[in-house]
């Protein structure tokens, strides 16, 4: 039997308090699961926008989407992730990722070191924080026996460590692109290829972890060609079919739309859906069709 849909959204634009607790609502008032937050330079510090957002709202899950684990080190970082868990109440998920924009590096003054170097560091940091926060004496204790780990993942090695360690496999369903900091999407075949090999590495597995993908795009509308242009133009040599059928789009009428998203569910596994925040809007109706036929 297929896992039950859940549905995040990214918050990624910095507002003033109200502002701020007002989106966090909104996004409950909408029906998301959980509320995330990204860990890039120029937008919010996530663990107190985490605490905000707690405070804003009773229902959905807090997460991070994902931390850039190059920021943090290991016991500083348990530190944060008991204090944010108590403070919410055990809503928090914690999500982890080795960080891909050299600039914020150097703009913090930390070395970004090589792919090899900066999965090492999250290697470590994975077995830290399972150390630290499973030990009956660490100080502060989260409110959760365990805090649920996501780790944002593509490559074999980071997908080894995710089957390993985290309770959420979340693909990113694009690859580090010719330009530095950027992404490049990938097609639905070579999404079930990196699906297949996780699923190999994590078939001793006790209990299963939720599959998680993040949708780049939402446009429900008759004519999505006008909202995928921004999308076709970086993208040479790409038809709008093409683009439509990349997992991370979802455009087109909301029956469609609804349709590739439980289809998405069937081929790969994807019960977990993340969207960005100025997709929040649009793919509410989406969120809400969905429930309503899980729960018919």
């Amino acid at each position: 039997m297929a896992r039950p849909f859940r549905f995040g959204v990214n918050l990624l634009t910095p507002a003033p308090a109200d502002e701020w607790r007002a989106k966090c609502r909104r996004a409950e008032d909408l029906g998301y699961d959980v509320i995330l937050v990204p860990d890039h330079l120029g937008m919010v510090a996530p663990f107190p926008a985490l605490v905000a957002a707690a405070e804003a709202t009773r229902r959905p899950r807090l997460g991070t989407f994902v931390l850039n684990t190059g920021f943090w080190n290991p016991a500083l970082l348990a530190r944060e992730v008991a204090t944010t868990d108590a403070l919410t109440g055990g809503r928090l998920e914690l999500g982890l990722g080795t960080g891909y924009v050299q600039a914020e590096h150097e703009a913090a003054g930390l070395p970004f070191g090589s792919p090899r170097e900066r999965v090492d560091h999250l290697e470590r940091t994975l077995a830290e924080l399972d150390r630290l926060l499973g030990s009956g004496e660490h100080q502060p204790r989260p409110a959760q026996s365990r805090v649920p780990v996501l780790v944002g993942a593509n490559g074999d090695r980071m997908l080894r460590l995710t089957a390993a360690h985290a309770d959420i496999a979340a693909f990113t369903g694009a690859r580090p692109g010719r330009t530095p900091g950027t992404l490049e999407p990938l097609r639905a075949e070579e999404l079930d290829e990196r699906v297949a090999r996780y699923r190999a590495l994590a078939a001793d597995r006790a209990e299963p972890a939720e599959l998680n993908l993040l949708i780049q795009l939402v446009a429900v509308t008759d004519d999505p060609e006008p909202v995928l242009r921004p999308l076709l133009e970086s993208l040479p040599g790409m038809t709008v079919d093409e683009v439509l059928a990349l997992p991370i789009v979802l455009a087109g009428p909301l029956e469609d739309v609804v349709a590739k998203a439980r289809a998405q569910r069937e081929r790969f596994g994807f019960s977990y859906l993340t969207v960005l925040e100025p997709s929040m809007e649009a793919f509410a109706p989406v969120l809400a069709r969905l429930r309503e036929e899980e729960s018919a």
